[in-house]
């Protein structure tokens, strides 16, 4: 997502979402479920779409923890490794089994966002970056795009194929896969294309290019 005006403080927000477990989660235990964590840039609209996204699985198999924090791609990865630590000594919580950083290149400089991509393969955490924005994955939806085009002409391909988009909506996901012209397998194959005919190990110069698939089919094995 895009950086907000007010950059906001890493560590402010950090202890913000620490407070949020509750004593409802503070209870819970392992079982045979596995955990995700999904710490995004945006603080809304991923969020949103993973939540709808979670509900569509299997309750007692999966559970999907997100967090958008607003920050820039270095620091979401940080946060995401500060999470998976803090976790780590919440007994009896169980420990994440994944941990996701999900940013966009939009205006950030290019070193950072190589950075973030990088950090996330040192410490174990999956990137599923987009460049240029996260539109990229819904517009694949609905057909192949391998020019380098910005959010706002995303934007409008979308409301050529939904009528309408709304930027945060919580129930993409749903509407993406109740659309008659909307393909999550082709969108899934599109983004593998992409991916593997533009990737040329710098990923801030990689454009078109999204790995929000890599996640999504991650979370779509536990449907079966």
């Amino acid at each position: 997502m895009k950086k907000t005006k007010n950059k906001p403080n890493f560590n402010d927000i950090l202890r913000e979402l620490k407070s949020k477990t509750s004593n409802e989660d503070k209870l819970e235990t392992r079982g045979e479920r596995y955990y995700f964590l999904i710490v995004s840039e945006g603080e809304k609209t991923e969020p949103n779409y993973f939540k709808d996204l979670a509900r569509q699985l299997p309750e007692k198999l999966v559970k999907v923890e997100t967090e958008g924090v607003g920050m820039d791609p270095k620091n979401v990865v940080e946060a995401a490794i500060q999470f998976r630590e803090k976790r780590k000594k919440e007994q009896p919580l169980p420990e994440f089994d994944e941990v996701w950083a999900v940013f966009d290149k939009d205006d950030f400089p290019d070193k950072n966002f190589n950075a973030a991509i990088e950090k996330g393969k040192q410490q174990q955490i999956e990137t599923a970056y987009s460049n240029e924005a996260f539109e990229l994955w819904y517009v694949l939806h609905f057909q192949y795009l391998d020019t380098a085009v910005n959010r706002q002409q995303y934007i409008q391909i979308l409301k050529k194929h939904l009528g309408t988009y709304e930027k945060n909506d919580p129930l993409m996901y749903t509407k993406l896969q109740q659309n008659e012209k909307s393909n999550e397998t082709l969108a899934i194959k599109w983004a593998d294309d992409l991916y593997h005919k533009l990737n040329d190990g710098n990923p801030a110069k990689d454009k078109p290019i999204t790995k929000v698939h890599q996640l999504v089919r991650r979370l779509n094995e536990f449907k079966k």
